[in-house]
């Protein structure tokens, strides 16, 4: 099904010569002599420095430079006013379009996928729309430092199309028997999809991996909420801070399987979240008070080989995470049905579009269960 609704797209810079400073080479390099000096000497950059030296990097300025930048913030240790300079450079560059919705959830998992479990994920926005919650997600094929399933490799062996412009993937969530999308950052953001390449030979994580997620290349005609995940403990505040920066009127920041959006299946957890652009607070997760007992934190990759050990490449684990992620859409209790529960119902909690925690949940499963959520799903295929 393709769109055929009106929408406004706004482009964020419609001539990249038209924002890059003729001394944007200098400003790199300058930028490069303070953060890579050495653990004494290293200093920390403002927010227009950092802002600067992203655009300049997407500008398509020498990767040799843009390595040692990188490798250079990380080693020094990024900070917030790095952080979010980086984040406006590729705001700078990027295509972001209002979707005709009041307001959407935006799910940002880690681009660079899982290779601990299978993702449930990619269904998610799916689920929400059912429940009445536009959503999108966002991503790429593979990336570094996991190289793991991602968003874009479960929705193609799903039979979605993950090559929509953000124009098409924001129609397609004004359309109610719809309500989600994907939207692949080569079509939103060239530039830097073009630094692949240059991540995989960098090898560690890079300041990229944290902030590329906070784009939002959609966005609603009045909120826009922030759903994503963390793993060590010092990233709520961070992504807090950056997703008031960015424009996001709530955030919910969960302590997820591999950073991502879905907790723990097997244990306590804690979401950390804000309203109206508002201080950070926290709450205390259990599964069990949803009742969902698992064995495991994560929905399990099948092993293969002679002795059973074997892990299947990133290709094969994303058919067989398409697979489970159609079963729970049928209904199919399971691992991925439970985190699909899950999520979406910290989710719809969190927007208080229920009583309880519990009510929200009573709400996911019967989208699930009467096959709600797999006719929005297959809507946008």
């Amino acid at each position: 099904m393709r769109p055929t609704r009106n929408t406004k797209s706004v482009l964020m810079v419609s001539d990249m010569n038209a924002i890059i400073d003729t001394e944007a080479p200098i400003t790199l390099r300058s930028c490069i002599q303070k953060v890579a000096t050495g653990p004494e000497y290293s200093k920390d950059l403002s927010f227009d420095e950092a802002r600067a030296a992203m655009r300049s990097i997407l500008s398509g300025g020498d990767p040799v430079q843009a390595a040692v930048f990188f490798i250079g913030l990380r080693m020094k240790r990024e900070t917030e006013a790095e952080n979010k300079g980086i984040l406006q450079g590729i705001i700078d560059t990027m295509i972001r379009v209002e979707a005709p919705v009041d307001e959407l959830v935006d799910v940002a998992d880690p681009y660079d996928g899982f290779v601990h479990g299978l993702p449930a994920s990619p269904f998610l926005p799916a689920v929400l729309a059912a429940c009445g919650i536009p959503a999108i997600s966002h991503g790429l094929e593979t990336v570094g430092p996991k190289f793991g399933v991602t968003h874009r490799k479960v929705l193609r062996c799903a039979g979605i199309n993950v090559d929509l412009t953000p124009t098409e993937a924001a129609l397609r969530l004004g359309i109610p028997e719809i309500g989600w999308a994907y939207v692949d950052q080569r079509q939103f953001c060239a530039p830097l999809h073009d630094l692949v390449g240059l991540r995989q030979r960098i090898v560690k994580r890079q300041v990229l991996t944290t902030v590329e997620t906070l784009v939002h290349p959609v966005c609603g005609r009045i909120k826009t909420h922030l759903l994503t995940g963390y793993v060590h403990k010092a990233y709520p505040p961070v992504y807090a801070a950056l997703g008031r920066f960015a424009g996001f009127d709530s955030a919910l920041i969960v302590r997820g399987v591999e950073g991502g959006v879905t907790p723990s299946l097997q244990q306590p957890g804690k979401v950390f979240y804000y309203h109206a652009k508002g201080a950070e607070q926290f709450l205390e997760i259990a599964p069990e008070t949803l009742g969902i007992r698992q064995g495991s934190r994560a929905v399990p990759i099948p092993k293969t080989g002679i002795d059973g050990d074997a892990i299947p490449d990133t290709d094969t684990l994303a058919q067989h995470a398409a697979e489970a992620g159609l079963a729970a859409l049928k209904g199919q209790q399971g691992p991925t049905y439970d985190s699909l529960v899950y999520t979406a119902a910290l989710t719809l909690n969190h927007l208080q579009r229920h009583a309880s925690l519990q009510a929200a949940a009573d709400a996911v499963r019967g989208v699930l269960n009467s096959g709600a959520a797999l006719a929005h799903f297959q809507a946008g295929s």
